[in-house]
């Protein structure tokens, strides 16, 4: 099976797609390598790259590296984050990511705490009972201001939050952080949340009007315009990878399923 012939690839490359030509390039980097990982959690911001998380050989990380994409002579140099100021999330893998304004705005994710960090926005999975490591699902949300350089958790003044998730995906619109879907357990959702991010609300559960797409983890949600999502495949229940394409309007709160998508669409 293609689990059992699993191995992470080089983590010295950049890969670059020109949309004007739909060229792939591939660039050798410099600087402080990230070990090759899964599911960790890209962002730009400001010209920047910047990735946290993963999971390696040695298990669930918490490092935060960045690279500046405005290189002005074509070397691409990692740079690890060290002299931050807080205290960062637990280590984990396949979180989620808001750009808003200069921070970057971590949702969720799969990872591993010892007892003494246990919390409500921890879903516990399994534990190593000797060493007292937990692992499990996160619904927690931490803020890392790019211009200090500076950790946060932020007080969450209200509403509901969704469940500890993981593989789930995210999306801004306006002042507006949403996320879809993902999973925890052997179950995976189709329900939709959004967090205002000056006020620190969640809205709940939002409850949709008509058909909507089906439970998934490992898709897309990409905002359209002021006030629409585009979100397409993904993992379903049934561990078959989806093709599928949706419109959400956030004005409406409905979805509509594309079905003028090209045969060859990927998955």
């Amino acid at each position: 099976s293609i689990e059992e012939n699993e191995v992470y690839l080089p983590n010295d490359e950049l890969w670059i797609y020109e949309m004007d030509s739909g060229l792939w390039t591939m660039h050798l980097m410099e600087g402080e390598l990230p070990t090759s990982m899964s599911g960790s959690c890209g962002a730009s911001i400001n010209g920047k790259l910047y990735i946290f998380g993963g999971f390696d050989d040695k298990g669930y990380s918490n490092r935060l590296y960045y690279v500046n994409l405005r290189t002005k002579n074509g070397t691409y140099r990692w740079k690890k984050i060290t002299n931050f100021k807080g205290q960062p999330p637990t280590p984990r893998d396949k979180l989620s990511c808001w750009v808003y304004k200069d921070r970057l705005v971590y949702f969720g994710g799969y990872g591993c705490r010892k007892h003494n960090e246990l919390s409500d926005c921890f879903d516990v999975h399994d534990a190593f009972w000797e060493g007292q490591i937990f692992w499990g699902w996160h619904n927690d949300v931490h803020v890392f201001d790019t211009t200090t350089q500076t950790w946060s958790q932020p007080a969450i003044r209200g509403g509901d939050p969704p469940q500890p998730r993981a593989a789930h995906t995210c999306a801004v619109l306006g002042n507006k952080g949403y996320i879809f879907g993902g999973r925890v357990l052997q179950t995976r959702m189709n329900d939709l949340h959004c967090l205002n991010l000056d006020t620190w609300t969640w809205s709940g559960r939002i409850n949709i009007s008509g058909e909507k797409p089906k439970d998934r983890s490992w898709h897309t949600l990409t905002p359209i315009g002021d006030d629409r999502l585009f979100l397409f495949g993904g993992l379903s229940s049934d561990n078959v990878p989806l093709s599928d394409g949706w419109i959400h309007s956030v004005t409406t709160n409905g979805w509509k399923q594309l079905t003028h998508l090209p045969k060859s669409r990927p998955r």
